[in-house]
Order: C-alpha cells, then sequence, then structure tokens
C-alpha cells in the first residue's frame, strides 16, 4: 500500500493533506529520514512527527467510559469519540464499538476496526461473560438470585427468556452481575422486572479482560495477550 494511502485510512488526514504532510517533512523512517510519498517501508518504520504510526487494520483498544457519553458517532453531546486521538474517528475500515454502553453507565468499552473480531467477541455463541456492579435504589428483596439464575426470567417486550444470570450480593443495595448475553438496557430491564431501580451501573469486565486500574475517560490498545485473555486462553 503506498504511503499516503496507508496514512489517510489511519486517519492523518486526507489523501491531498497527507501529501502535504510528507512535502512538510513530517513522515521519517525510524532513524530520521523524511520519507517520500512514493517509498516502499513496513509500516512499524513508518514515523509521524517522530511518533510510531497507530496499529494497521486489526486495532482494538479499551476504555474506561465514564458516565454522561454516548456511544456514537453522530449524536448531539459527549461522544465516546471524544475520549480518543481524532484521527480514530477517521480510520478505515472505521473504528466501531464492541456493543454498546448507555449514557450513565460506566467501564469497560472496547473498539476495534476489524470486523470479524468484533463479530466474534458479540456472538451468541462466544458467550462471553460481561461483569456489572450495581447499586440499587432499593433493598434486595432475596429471591432474585435465584430468579436471575434460572433462565426462566421474561423481560418486558421479549419473546424469549433470558440466559441465566449469576447474581453476588455485596450489599443490600449492591450487586454484581454476571451475563453471557447483552440485550438492550439488560441489567436495568432485569431489576425493573424485579421492581427495584439500578442507580449507578458500571461493566468491571468483559470475557477475561478488566479494567486493572484504567482511569475513567482514559484507554489503552490491547496486544494480542490482552485478546487472548479476553476469550479465556
Amino acid at each position: 500500500m503506498k504511503l499516503v494511502r496507508l496514512l489517510a485510512n489511519l486517519g492523518y488526514g486526507s489523501r491531498k493533506q497527507v501529501a502535504q504532510l510528507f512535502r512538510e517533512g513530517a513522515v521519517t523512517d525510524a532513524a530520521g529520514d523524511v520519507l517520500y510519498a512514493d517509498d516502499k517501508v513496513e509500516h512499524a518504520d513508518v514515523r509521524f512527527e517522530g511518533e510510531p504510526l497507530d496499529p494497521p487494520q486489526g486495532m482494538i483498544l479499551m476504555l474506561n467510559k465514564p458516565t454522561g457519553y454516548t456511544c456514537s458517532r453522530k449524536d448531539v453531546g459527549r461522544l465516546v469519540y471524544d475520549l480518543l486521538p481524532p484521527r480514530f474517528g477517521v480510520r478505515n475500515p472505521v473504528l466501531s464499538t464492541v456493543g454498546r454502553l448507555d449514557r450513565d453507565t460506566s467501564g469497560v468499552l472496547l473498539f476495534t476496526d476489524d470486523g470479524p473480531l468484533l463479530h466474534r467477541i458479540i456472538s451468541p455463541k462466544s458467550a462471553l461473560a460481561k461483569v456489572y456492579e450495581a447499586t440499587l435504589a432499593e433493598d434486595l428483596r432475596g429471591d432474585e438470585g435465584e430468579l436471575f439464575a434460572a433462565g426462566t426470567l421474561m423481560l418486558e417486550g421479549e419473546k424469549d427468556p433470558l440466559e441465566p444470570a449469576g447474581l453476588e450480593v455485596l450489599g443490600t443495595r449492591h450487586v454484581r452481575l454476571t451475563l453471557t448475553e447483552g440485550r438492550y438496557h439488560q441489567v436495568r430491564r432485569m431489576f425493573a422486572a424485579v421492581g427495584n431501580h439500578v442507580v449507578t451501573l458500571e461493566r468491571m469486565a468483559v470475557g477475561g479482560l478488566t479494567l486493572g486500574g484504567l482511569e475513567p475517560g482514559t484507554w489503552r490498545l490491547l496486544t494480542p495477550e490482552d485478546v487472548r485473555t479476553l476469550f479465556g486462553g
């Protein structure tokens, strides 16, 4: 792939803008020598303003999503893409969220531009565990764990019962819930079904990946080892 197209696909600018960057000497090799648009150089050896290029297609990252941000590219207000470098929002292929967290939910949010990987993560066949911690408006009544684990709970407007889910009681109004599916607003609707209301909700883990000290609003690229951990490898 030509260097101009490579940098444009990574979101560093339009092809015209990237061509200008070459003329300005902003693109070099690892030794600091200026590169030209028709040079043939390995991705890992290219530098933009002295920094290594973003990863090629197949990138996956984890964001600790704060509350108040929407998983969208086009909605008004604060968007999760605002927390990433602007060029990430215009990569080609696009960098998509792996599933969604609603505006008032925080925690683990994955992004990737690898379509097959995205579908593998969200596929019901993968049955990746998603762990949430929630605080509730009312005290637990005591039978929620048994009901959630039974695999018979029906949500309003649904035709199929939920898969069994694990509930760990952390306090009278504080729980940890483990799901293996991801229906719309599932945790909130589960507690609404038993007469309660979720006040705060945070996703703590997806598969084997946890936040691992990642601060709210910050992100990190995932390594191949992280991806193996995600799938329990």
